[in-house]
């Protein structure tokens, strides 16, 4: 088995750390797609404010390195807090995979904020057996390679010794999509058990498919060019052009596309261009460029 220690840590001088709204999406969005980030939205002149924040740095350095702290004065920085809904400070959110996850307002007694920033650690999950992590990077490497039904033997012995091994289905679904079998993807991830189909990476693989049934109907991609350069406002156009690009492989130029249909009109078919940007966000790996650059680009037409 691993010794314990192996979830990732954060430098010491990295681990609490004032935030504004420009830094939001590196320090908290991206930050917490490995470890977790509990952010304190506090203000100057908030009494209960100088009470908590000491309170939640004792317990965040405490934890060792296994969840991080950024602190955002809401008087400075007002975006994120709005978006956030933040009514009254002090108000405590904690991120993980780059999304809100738990949270409370008010000060809190010092044994529970000890049990909240235990319980947001804690989100990271423990380290896996060594036999079973070095058998799932050898398929994750047979399927780079494209031996995909190589890695999905691997994949399933793994699953074989662990059940609730979510890296192992995620890779199994991958495999299948690989070979394209849309249909036995979608079987293997709806046979997951129910404790980690919620997992960041099942719900990976989950818009992975969705994207894969809609690559089945995308249309060609130069009458759809020609259509939108003709007329710029068809925005069902514009759509479907994103979606045949991410079909061909040309994802960068799809989200290109949708932060423009977006830009125009972000409410147009109950927001659909956003919608498909997540679904892609969601498909790849956190730290991709092309969802890193999108994610910027979002936020930055969200409060433009």
């Amino acid at each position: 088995m691993l010794e314990l220690g192996g979830t990732p840590k954060a430098p010491s001088d990295d681990l609490i750390k004032d935030g504004t709204d420009a830094s939001f999406v590196a320090d908290v969005i991206e930050a917490s797609q490995t470890v977790p980030v509990i952010v304190d939205f506090w203000a100057p002149w908030c009494g209960p404010c100088k009470t908590l924040g000491p309170a939640i740095e004792a317990a965040v350095t405490k934890a060792g390195g296994r969840v991080k702290l950024v602190k955002i004065d809401v008087d400075a920085n007002q975006a994120y807090a709005g978006q956030l809904q933040v009514q009254s400070i002090p108000t405590v959110y904690a991120f993980f995979q780059g999304k809100p996850v738990d949270g409370f307002q008010g000060a809190l007694p010092g044994s529970e904020i000890d049990a909240f920033v235990e319980k947001i650690a804690a989100l990271a999950g423990e380290p896996e057996d060594e036999g079973l992590t070095a058998a799932i990077e050898a398929a994750e490497q047979m399927l780079q390679e494209g031996a995909a039904a190589d890695a999905a033997e691997t994949f399933a012995a793994v699953l074989q010794e662990d059940p609730k091994n979510a890296p192992a289905y995620a890779g199994l679904v991958r495999s299948y999509l690989a070979m394209d079998d849309i249909d036995q993807a979608e079987a293997v991830l709806n046979g997951a058990p129910a404790e980690i189909s919620t997992d960041p990476l099942l719900e990976a693989v989950h818009a992975q498919i969705m994207l894969a049934r809609e690559a089945q109907n995308a249309g060609p991609v130069a009458e759809l060019q020609a259509t939108v350069d003709a007329a710029p406002d068809d925005h069902q156009a514009r759509f479907d052009l994103a979606i045949a690009l991410h079909a061909n492989g040309k994802v960068e130029e799809a989200v290109a596309e949708l932060l423009e249909l977006f830009r125009r009109d972000r409410e147009w078919n109950d927001a659909a261009a956003k919608a498909q940007l997540f679904k892609i966000f969601d498909a790849r790996e956190a730290k991709d460029p092309i969802v890193l650059n999108g994610r910027r680009k979002l936020s930055s037409l969200i409060f433009a």
